[in-house]
């Protein structure tokens, strides 16, 4: 089976979740193709061919963002082309944002090909938490090529149960066509783990960590907000704090630092290798998720938790869920957790949450939570079994290689998955 898959807005070298995608088809005998931007980590997964562009320059303004996708639209047309041409497709499975590829999947559909669509992000939410509003043509452009992109499917790939909800309510999906694929770490990458390094505490007693992309639906100015007010309200200085990754907030997240006098414990490192990052994970204290979009799996939260780091987080439905080693949308007892005097949901698991937006009650846990080490290896231990048991990537992959399975009528999965 030769299978083309095709993502916008990230390369190969830095979509976990398509890399893992990859791996899992070419490990199943499947020949793979990505056509994304141009990176030179993209050669790093073995078996699959890599058809990738120049990158556009992202956009930053709605004007910017039509060039963007115009641009990155154009070139994915061209490159499938070729691929058509240079040994075939079979299946094209289309990512998840922006949601512009099914002008590519349905002709493609014409000539007898399967779509399958990566539904991980939802771009009119994206649209609404970027510029506040859910009105006006644009949002409602979303919200249409979202419905385009779930119809044109053959079947649907979504992230979390959630997304499942939306792809049915919103898209009209059957829901025998849509399988829930999580995104957690694959064990494998793990074994081993980080190097603890005492100097990324920059000379600081406690180490605080973000790691993923920043992007100003990811809230990540409210961990800035309750580091300052641990700074100057609370007086705690013992600790740095390490935002790890890159993203269009950044920018304005260093203003906001040097706003409140935060340097001296505040740092932005940007992208960093998987060995950098796992070093900072082995190295740190704590990990923070200020998300507060009900319907985002919090991969930065399965991350620290692979490496047994308990987290802060705000109470939104799917970070809840991961926190509680629950990947699904309701709990087994379909029972919301309870809070505590001081608010912190108890969710017996990997964090402690706070009410959504609450910057001081994020910022006291987090100061809680650093003079507690005996809760804070209660909450890692945790968090590192859901992973083992529930959460890691190879329990999802099963998943993935069926939909692969459903759609051609094809047996493709390994021996040890059919077991």
């Amino acid at each position: 089976m030769r299978v083309l898959l095709m993502v916008e807005n990230v390369s190969l070298a830095r979509d976990h979740r398509l890399r893992k995608h990859a791996a899992a088809l070419v490990e199943a005998g499947m020949q793979v193709t990505v056509i994304c931007r141009r990176d030179p980590g993209n050669k790093t997964v073995p078996g699959v061919r890599v058809l990738d562009y120049e990158p556009p320059r992202d956009g930053t303004s709605k004007l910017g963002f039509l060039w963007e996708y115009g641009y990155s639209l154009a070139m994915a047309g061209l490159l499938t082309v070729r691929a058509l041409l240079s040994g075939g497709i079979d299946v094209l499975q289309v990512s998840s944002t922006p949601d512009i590829y099914f002008l590519i999947a349905r002709p493609l559909k014409l000539l007898g090909r399967r779509v399958v669509f990566d539904f991980k992000d939802l771009s009119p939410e994206i649209y609404a938490a970027r510029y506040h509003t859910r009105e006006g043509l644009m949002y409602a452009l979303l919200q249409r090529l979202e419905h385009a992109s779930l119809r044109a499917a053959d079947h649907v790939v979504a992230v979390n149960e959630s997304v499942r909800e939306v792809a049915m309510r919103r898209g009209g999906v059957p829901a025998d066509a849509v399988t829930v694929v999580g995104n957690g770490p694959r064990l494998s990458e793990l074994n081993g783990g980080g190097t603890v390094r005492p100097e990324l505490r920059r000379g600081r007693e406690h180490l605080c960590v973000l790691v993923g992309m920043m992007g100003p639906q990811d809230s990540i100015d409210l961990a800035i907000e309750a580091i300052a007010y641990l700074v100057h309200g609370l007086g705690r200085t013992d600790t740095a704090y390490t935002f790890v990754g890159v993203g269009d907030a950044v920018p304005d997240l260093v203003r906001l630092v040097e706003r409140h006098g935060l340097e001296p414990w505040v740092s932005f490192p940007g992208w960093a290798e998987q060995a950098e990052v796992f070093d900072y994970l082995a190295t740190a204290d704590l990990g923070l998720e200020p998300n507060l979009e009900e319907f985002v799996t919090p991969v930065k939260a399965m991350e620290y938790m692979a490496f047994g780091l308990p987290f802060v987080a705000f109470d939104v439905t799917e970070t809840r869920l991961i926190a509680s080693g629950v990947p699904t949308h309701l709990s087994p007892t379909g029972r919301t957790p309870g809070k505590d005097a001081a608010g912190v949901v108890s969710v017996e698991g990997a964090a402690g949450l706070v009410p959504a937006g609450d910057v001081k009650a994020f910022a006291s846990l987090i100061d809680a939570l650093l003079t507690d080490p005996v809760r804070r290896e209660r909450l890692g231990a945790a968090g590192r079994r859901a992973v083992v048991e529930k959460l890691a990537w190879e329990h999802q992959a099963r998943k993935y290689l069926t939909v692969f399975n459903r759609p051609v009528g094809a047996d493709v999965l390994p021996r040890e998955a059919r077991a």
